[in-house]
């Protein structure tokens, strides 16, 4: 795999000149910067996905709505983050790089401010959808920038920086959503926007270059793909997050939602293979590397996403842990990387990327599969050790993989496969969320219905565990022997589901490892990297 040679600025969406020559051997502290600053942006964007999600109890309670609705308060965002991703690289040639990230990034940080005003669940929807469709576009903006800014050499230390946001934001966005819900009020979590947007915004005013719109390029948009691709992404979106909640296709809503999305992607597919001028280039896929780099990149984000999503679900309702609480401890699979995720870029001078990805990989899949031994007892403490080698994988495995599949891109070429990558990689993390719901909560009634067959009034254990717990209620002021009884089967029957409950966690982290092995298959499945040894002959 050959890195990205810097383009001319023509060929990007934005002049390069800060870089002296494309051949450079190092990037101006000005570059260093405006790509420091991007990061942040990323990392802001990528964090309100999850900052949320150990907070929706309160959030819910705020505005007013019922739990089965609150899950909108999350997918409202994602569904505006999955439609800008892809049309990022459009309107940068349309309106220039510099104008639609500051644009973007402080609209961002308006409508965050604005959720925390908002008063019932269809304002909070509409908060939350503006504030990911402006602040989608600064997950791939930071990642074209390390492509486009800087020379070969570099893009490794660029990639980890970019590694860190992607990971490091989604493990602590919990424990900030649940420390500042616990101690200051759940309106706070929209506030922590602003100050680093607002350096951020003016970072990049003084350090990006200046140039003119091409508004011209609005009569030769490809209108047709970027309705059926908004339509038909928003659908799938809502199917994926509401599917569990609504049985599936059980539900005619899901239905006509997977119809329409099914409909909406298949001519928007057809679309973007046919016109001369598509919003996004899908031949690009036809890469070997980069195509298998994407489909691993979809697969990483299923076990990122799908990973976050699990641990606070299960020390929620199997350890009954707070908002607070969840985020302590998921701050662990995310403070080691600080530390590994600098390294990374030395690694790939001496190591083939392909191979450093694949353990990360291997690494995050082997922390799952030491969680599908759960028991009752299984909590915080127990979670340390695989949350640690979870980091570990984590940290080796996202720049590695970003270098492998986008290095063989021509640089012309670099924001439009930046927008599939993060596009698919966030499909990835939605289909992993939704699929990963619907294995607990199967699984759960499964083990439900094994566990219930063996507990019945016929066997001797079970008549004395329901008199022992009668014992225990008449001792614990219930003076009715009958309502005893019943409160002691009810009991009964509450650890039975949370013994399967239990299960069926462990049983959703096995799928969550194999997943993950097929990612470190698909990444090894692409050519051997030249990254490292272009960085070491760079030296």
């Amino acid at each position: 795999m050959s890195t990205l040679a810097l383009s001319a600025a023509t060929a990007a969406p934005f002049p390069v000149s800060t870089v002296p020559q494309a051949a450079a051997d190092r990037a101006s502290v000005t570059v260093w910067i405006a790509i420091l600053a991007a990061m942040i942006g990323a990392f802001m964007a990528i964090l309100n996905i999850q900052i949320t999600n150990a907070s929706l109890l309160n959030i819910e309670g705020g505005i007013g709505t019922g739990v089965d609705n609150g899950s909108w308060i999350s997918t409202s965002y994602l569904i505006g983050e999955i439609i800008v991703i892809p049309l990022t690289d459009y309107l940068s040639r349309v309106f220039s790089f510099r104008k639609i990230m500051l644009a973007h990034a402080t609209l961002f940080a308006a409508f965050s401010v604005a959720c925390a005003f908002a008063h019932d669940l269809p304002s909070m929807i509409a908060m939350r959808g503006l504030q990911g469709y402006f602040g989608g576009v600064l997950i791939p903006m930071a990642f074209t920038l390390v492509f486009t800014k800087l020379p070969k050499r570099q893009q490794p230390i660029g990639l980890a920086m970019f590694a860190l946001a992607v990971t490091f934001a989604p493990a602590i966005g919990p424990t900030i959503g649940g420390y500042l819900t616990e101690n200051y009020g759940w309106q706070t979590i929209f506030f922590v926007n602003v100050v680093p947007t607002a350096v951020m915004v003016t970072t990049l005013f003084f350090t990006l270059e200046r140039q003119p719109m091409q508004l011209s390029l609005l009569r030769e948009g490809d209108w047709f793909g970027i309705a059926t691709m908004a339509v038909g992404l928003s659908a799938l979106q809502a199917v994926l997050e509401e599917g569990n909640k609504d049985d599936w296709f059980g539900s005619p809503f899901i239905v006509r939602l997977a119809v329409i999305a099914a409909v909406s992607l298949t001519l928007f597919i057809a679309n973007e293979l046919l016109v001369e001028k598509p919003l996004l280039r899908l031949r690009l896929l036809t890469q070997r590397d980069f195509g298998m780099g994407t489909l691993a990149a979809v697969f990483v984000g299923f076990a990122l996403f799908g990973s976050i999503y699990l641990l606070p679900a299960y020390l929620g309702q199997v350890q009954r842990y707070n908002a607070e609480q969840i985020g302590s401890v998921l701050a662990w699979t995310g403070l080691p990387q600080l530390i590994l995720i600098p390294l990374v870029p030395k690694l790939m001078q001496r190591l083939d990327p392909r191979y450093i990805a694949a353990i990360g990989m291997l690494l995050f899949a082997y922390s799952s599969f030491m969680n599908t031994t759960m028991s009752l007892d299984y909590s915080g403490d127990q979670l340390w050790i695989p949350n640690i080698v979870r980091a570990i994988g984590q940290a080796l495995m996202l720049a590695p993989l970003s270098a492998v599949s986008l290095g063989s891109v021509a640089a012309q070429d670099a924001a439009a496969a930046s927008g599939i990558s993060n596009m698919m990689r966030n499909l990835g993390g939605a289909v992993g969320t939704a699929v990963l719901a619907t294995i607990v909560t199967k699984r759960e009634q499964f083990h439900s219905n094994i566990i219930g067959q063996s507990v019945n009034l016929g066997r001797e254990e079970v008549r004395t565990r329901i008199a022992e717990l009668t014992n225990y209620f008449l001792s614990h002021g219930v003076t009715d022997p009958t309502s005893a009884h019943q409160q002691a089967i009810i009991a009964l029957g509450n650890t039975v589901k949370r013994q399967a409950l239990v299960m069926g966690f462990s049983d959703t982290f096995a799928i969550l490892g194999i997943v993950l092995i097929l990612a470190a298959v698909a990444i090894l499945l692409t050519r051997k990297a030249k990254v490292a040894a272009a960085a070491a002959g760079a030296h």
